[in-house]
């Protein structure tokens, strides 16, 4: 199997001028819990933005500074102060057998499907390891 048969595609992405207050509305609006982060000059992949690092960040500000500022520093705060660089996206004929080892060792729960020009096609998370595990253990 390669990651084409499990990925999500039409994946929500962030452009990298976003505040981290972007993210939060639109991971909360659209019910995602992973953002790939793409370059406003030309589209292509240049991060990743997990709910685990959102959430540590937005309870690091809120007992930093008190639930009255926490809205205007999420304003200011560029996103790429946040987002994690240090991955390798997949390509959607990657084996998953490749891939099943990232997540077991790894921490993010993700990873962005990219193009030869590291446009986002799609994303990989742990959940749709757990959906094909269900699908073959049932038959």
């Amino acid at each position: 199997m390669k990651v084409q048969d499990i990925m999500t595609a039409n994946v929500v992405c962030i452009s990298d001028g976003a505040t981290i207050k972007d993210a939060h509305l639109l991971m909360q609006s659209r019910g995602v819990r992973h953002l790939p982060v793409i370059s406003e000059a030309n589209g292509t992949l240049v991060g990743l933005l997990t709910h685990k690092k959102m959430v540590t960040t937005v309870i690091g500000l809120l007992n930093r500074y008190g639930t009255g500022a926490l809205d205007r520093h999420e304003r200011y705060t560029p996103l790429a102060e946040l987002m994690e660089t240090d991955f390798t996206p997949l390509t959607t004929d990657t084996a998953l057998t490749d891939v099943v080892d990232y997540f077991i060792s790894n921490k993010h729960g993700c990873l962005p499907v990219v193009d030869s020009e590291r446009k986002v096609l799609g994303i990989v998370t742990s959940s749709d390891f757990v959906k094909l595990c269900s699908k073959l253990l049932k038959g």
